[in-house]
């Protein structure tokens, strides 16, 4: 389920909380609120840049730069150093 932010439409007031924006927790299903749930001023979708998480080599090399250890498993109980 997507966080999305929401502030208080151009030109309205609004409360503190919309005023600064606040994130709201929905499925993609959910139609978005046209209200500020505390003050009921409109509010607007704000566009908010996706979290994306590294690439798994980065942090791969970084493990190993800090003396990390990879293990694999070879057979049952048996695991081999990767580095």
């Amino acid at each position: 389920m997507p966080l999305r932010e929401y502030s208080c439409g151009p030109g309205t007031a609004g409360c503190a909380y919309c005023r600064l924006g606040f994130e709201l927790l929905e499925t993609l299903a959910a139609t978005p609120p046209a209200v500020c749930p505390r003050c009921g001023a409109p509010v607007v979708r704000r566009l908010s840049a996706p979290a994306v998480p590294p690439p798994r080599g980065m942090f791969l090399d970084r493990a190993k730069r800090a003396g990390f250890h990879q293990l694999k498993r070879v057979d049952r109980g048996t695991y081999e150093k990767q580095f």
